[in-house]
């Protein structure tokens, strides 16, 4: 059986075509029609029948989100493409095809990729999460993606930052409406802020990364300031799930340093005499997003 992954971007729409041992068949992008909600709905559905004219009938159909499915509703909702939100996008997907679509936040779909054969594929259980634009978490056990009652299981971007320091406090406002969630300390965009609001120098999160591996002083100190913020937000997540490896992706998951820093300083965080929960980056990078949506409709089904 082969299983069909679209990742719903704010710019692009990209397709995988997975077999069942995971490898991959096939793999195709468009433009995501920004702004354009029936766009996108025929864009997702123009892609599984091209695949499916290619190589043949799919066997199952995910899809991974920016936002989260509401479950009482079907609707999309928090969205940074604007367009998707309260628009119920796996009923419209799945009526145009005449089939069952399952559906995940890209979060989760990280996390599922890098459960079935990425970092975490000898691990019963995985915490990934994506350190990017936002900040956002899957947890998966066993291989089997976990969401909770209320579809919000590994959203701990949305937790407040841990044991706030002075001047943390009350942290900065979030799009959610609270103040000094994790997201607003470790984003990429919040990386370059913090960085900003001590040095008064603009660098995105990537060149303050190299900076600092240069040897530059001030970047290395936001880099260290970031990677305690990070050994904090972790440290709950192991106090309350206890992962057998905690799973890195997005932009600033390439900050090598963050690997040996962050296991450095959370031992002081966690409850307990010592941690060896292993901190690794993710294996599929940014395919893990498209790899996770096929393996999602293949899991739901299994």
């Amino acid at each position: 059986m082969n299983n069909v992954g679209i990742d719903v971007g704010g710019t692009k729409l990209e397709s995988v075509l997975l077999a069942d041992d995971g490898s991959e068949i096939d793999r195709r992008r468009v433009a995501t029609p920004v702004g354009d909600y029936e766009g996108v709905v025929s864009s997702i559905v123009g892609l599984v029948k091209d695949v499916e004219s290619a190589f043949g009938d799919v066997a199952t159909i995910g899809m991974g989100t920016p936002g989260t499915e509401d479950r009482a509703t079907g609707l999309l909702k928090h969205s940074n493409s604007v367009a998707l939100n309260r628009r119920p996008l796996r009923h419209d997907v799945a009526a145009k095809l005449g089939r069952a679509v399952a559906i995940a936040n890209d979060a989760d779909c990280l996390a599922l990729s890098e459960a079935m054969d990425g970092a975490g594929a000898d691990h019963a259980t995985v915490f990934a999460m994506i350190l990017g634009t936002g900040v956002g978490g899957g947890l998966v056990v066993r291989r089997r993606l976990v969401t909770g009652p209320n579809g919000l299981a590994g959203e701990w971007g949305h937790n407040p930052l841990p044991s706030p320091r002075v001047d943390e406090i009350p942290g900065l406002a979030c799009y959610c409406g609270r103040f000094g969630c994790v997201e607003t300390w470790l984003s990429g965009p919040s990386l370059a802020l913090d960085h900003a609001r001590h040095t008064g120098v603009d660098a995105t999160a990537g060149d303050i990364a190299a900076a600092a591996a240069a040897g530059d002083h001030a970047a290395s100190a936001t880099v260290e300031r970031y990677a305690d913020r990070l050994a904090r937000g972790l440290a709950s997540v192991i106090n309350l799930v206890d992962p057998d490896v905690i799973v890195l992706g997005g932009g600033v998951s390439n900050i090598g340093t963050l690997y040996d820093r962050v296991p450095e300083l959370w031992d002081r965080y966690v409850f307990g005499d010592s941690v060896v929960t292993p901190l690794v980056p993710a294996v599929h990078g940014d395919s893990s997003g498209v790899r996770g949506a096929a393996y999602l409709g293949l899991t739901e089904q299994a």
